[in-house]
């Protein structure tokens, strides 16, 4: 028996100019709102703008999705990120 796939749209709010703040941001991302502000001060996060506010523009979180590695296990994303979160955790815990 196949299960059926149930689809959950999700509403983001942007700007004209394709410009979403961290909340629709992370929304969009399917991150948490703190998750996507520790990607934002580590560095691993999407590219984004400060004026005033925190904004993201809706082409750089699709790069940023795209650039990212599809991996079949966890193990092979530590072996394909020698500088990324997984280093830093190794350097802390040494």
């Amino acid at each position: 028996m196949q299960k059926a796939e149930k689809v959950e749209m999700v509403t983001v709010r942007m700007y004209p100019d394709g410009r979403m703040d961290s909340k629709n941001a992370a929304l969009y991302l399917g991150l948490e709102e703190k998750t996507l502000a520790m990607k934002r001060s580590d560095g691993t996060g999407p590219c984004f703008i400060k004026r005033g506010r925190i904004f993201y523009f809706k082409e750089d979180l699709d790069a940023w999705i795209n650039e990212c590695s599809r991996a079949r296990s966890t193990a092979q994303l530590r072996a394909a990120a020698p500088g990324g979160n997984y280093a830093l955790e190794q350097r802390k815990a040494a």
